[in-house]
């Protein structure tokens, strides 16, 4: 994982965004004529429409079949579409609204699976002991990467064949730990860096520097983690749309 790197962004604009996606031809689960849309440069409006329109359409298309082909093709939709086809769909809207949770899952899914031996090793720093966030989350106080991996399946499916809002608890959970693993990782190299100024070792003035970029990207993840509470809250309550 590059921590502080441009592997993730603001909770608010795009949530996680996973690097090297690649962009192969769109699968059946989106109607092109949706994206053309979007890119032809549609009324905004048209936009937000189209975006909450594919979002129910989809999540309801999974919820009421028991085809786990279906469940198997849109749970690797970004894997199979590319990511940034569905940031055309979905990356603007509010993260108060169906697509734009959505859209925080399937990405939260690729910088799993894209950095899980990372992930886990944040995961055991974070979470040494197992707690709530453990049980809640489904990981175990010292995961593997294929755990992770696991994991990362398992949050998104449930969004589609289980509950969608205990789906999103589970991944606010997760994001938690991981945030409080690098909030543990750079208070380690804030100190370590002290030793080091202090015994005048050279390169000591880096180090405060990647502990800043670890907090900004601990930050965004704890944003993250709120807005998939709130958007679980929201669905209990009939008003995630």
């Amino acid at each position: 994982m590059h921590y502080g790197s441009g592997s993730i962004v603001s909770s608010r604009s795009n949530g996680f965004t996973p690097t090297g996606s690649p962009r192969p031809s769109r699968p059946g689960q989106i109607d092109p004529g949706l994206v053309e849309g979007i890119a032809g440069g549609a009324d905004p409006s048209e936009v937000s429409e189209m975006s909450h329109a594919s979002a129910a359409a989809l999540l309801d298309r999974v919820h009421h079949t028991a085809d786990p082909e279906v469940v198997a093709r849109v749970l690797t939709l970004v894997d199979r579409e590319g990511v940034d086809v569905i940031a055309e769909l979905w990356s603007r809207s509010e993260p108060d609204s169906l697509p734009g949770i959505l859209w925080r899952l399937y990405l939260l899914r690729s910088w799993m699976r894209g950095h899980d031996a990372a992930i886990a090793r944040l995961w055991r720093v974070g979470e040494p002991v197992a707690t709530a966030a453990s049980a809640i989350a489904g990981v175990d106080a010292a995961p593997t990467e294929e755990d992770i991996a696991r994991t990362a399946d398992s949050i998104l499916a449930g969004a589609f064949v289980g509950d969608f809002a205990v789906a999103l608890e589970r991944a606010a959970a997760f994001t938690d730990v991981v945030a409080l693993g690098l909030r543990v990782e750079a208070k380690r190299l804030s100190s370590a860096s002290m030793a080091a100024a202090g015994a005048g070792t050279a390169g000591a003035q880096r180090q405060p520097d990647k502990a800043a970029r670890l907090l900004h990207t601990a930050g965004n993840l704890m944003v993250t983690a709120r807005d998939f509470r709130h958007g679980a809250s929201l669905w209990r309550r009939g008003k995630l749309e």
